[in-house]
């Protein structure tokens, strides 16, 4: 195995990106719109790649997945029960970049010599930030 790429589902993409975006700082660099032969609107996204240095995330919306493999959408899919732990060398832009979002973990210095801090990502995503104490 070389890499690990979460794909999170999401019921919208565009209210995701300000988030990954802009405050985070990732790059989008695939867009995939949803199938206009299956989407009356034909104007949403459907599938995006966001990179940030060596992280990747995807996000693809609901609808897509409905459309493209709707079997992946039964059992666990369901839930949103996943996190994130995202190294980074300096908590300050971080800490910056996200006021005004829900904080789920406050920020804390910890035995294992991380300083950390924990915020929900559009979709209901927990990601906890760390850096070196």
């Amino acid at each position: 195995m070389n890499t690990l790429t979460p794909v999170l589902v999401v019921e919208s993409i565009e209210e995701c990106l300000p988030f990954w975006v802009d405050r985070l700082g990732f790059e989008k660099t695939v867009e995939v719109p949803t199938d206009p032969s299956k989407d009356a609107a034909g104007q949403k996204i459907g599938f995006v790649i966001l990179v940030n240095g060596s992280v990747q995330v995807m996000l693809q919306t609901r609808a897509s997945v409905a459309l493209d493999a709707p079997s992946l959408l039964s059992g666990p899919l369901e839930s949103n029960a996943v996190g994130f732990f995202i190294e980074v060398d300096d908590l300050k832009p971080i800490l910056k970049s996200i006021e005004g979002c829900e904080i789920t973990l406050e920020e804390r210095k910890t035995f294992y010599g991380k300083h950390e801090v924990g915020v929900r990502a559009p979709g209901g995503f927990n990601i906890v930030f760390a850096a070196p104490a």
